[in-house]
């Protein structure tokens, strides 16, 4: 019996001298990942944008402008062009008849006349005159001169007279009014020679 304790004890004392160490390693190299799935075409997969995206132009407001604080934003980029290569044209007989801008309604207190040559700027001068009363003389330039005018209740007649011709062709202008809240009622323009008139009629309601 202590023959076979004495075996078993020289036994499992063999294996236990016997196991074999495993060395410890490392891992040096890179992770690989796992690459995303490509179709056969080749081609990369698009996403669609989404219908309901709100564009960012149109979340942005448009800046307004103040026409009575810069009256040349009422000129565009055509009418610079027009200013700088446009000649009047022919001083034609008819540009001697008076010349009817139409009429139009407002509840206003007042109108804004805003006025230029809109052909070659050649020195035209009017005469402005309302209800038959003198109010101011402009020189049309190439940019818009305001001409603030006080409304009576009714028919109010306003007349442009040509003082002259400048160095070239008619008494040429391009007119827009304004009414009090600022919006644009009127775009007209006339063409006369020396003493004719252009008007027009604004109705206080």
């Amino acid at each position: 019996m202590k023959f076979i304790y004495t075996f078993l004890f020289l036994f499992f004392s063999a294996l236990s001298y016997g196991q074999i160490d495993l060395p410890a390693t490392s891992n040096t190299g890179g992770i690989l990942k796992a690459e995303p799935e490509k179709r056969s075409s080749g081609f990369p997969i698009l996403r669609a944008e989404d219908p309901n995206e709100e564009s960012k132009y149109l979340r942005e407001k448009p800046k307004e402008i103040d026409f009575r604080e810069k009256p040349n934003n009422l000129k565009t980029a055509g009418d610079a062009v027009k200013e700088r290569w446009t000649e009047d044209k022919e001083a034609l007989e008819k540009y001697r008849e008076d010349q009817y801008l139409g009429d139009f309604k407002t509840t206003g207190k007042f109108v804004e006349l805003y006025c230029r040559d809109h052909q070659f700027v050649d020195g035209d001068q009017v005469n402005i005159y309302v209800n038959g009363e003198f109010i101011q003389r402009v020189v049309l330039g190439g940019g818009y001169r305001p001409v603030l005018v006080t409304l009576e209740s009714g028919f109010n007649n306003i007349e442009f007279q040509a003082l002259n011709q400048g160095s070239s062709g008619p008494n040429t202008a391009q007119l827009k009014v304004l009414e009090e809240n600022g919006n644009l009622v009127a775009s007209k323009e006339w063409n006369l020679l020396t003493g004719a008139k252009a008007s027009l009629i604004v109705v206080k309601e």
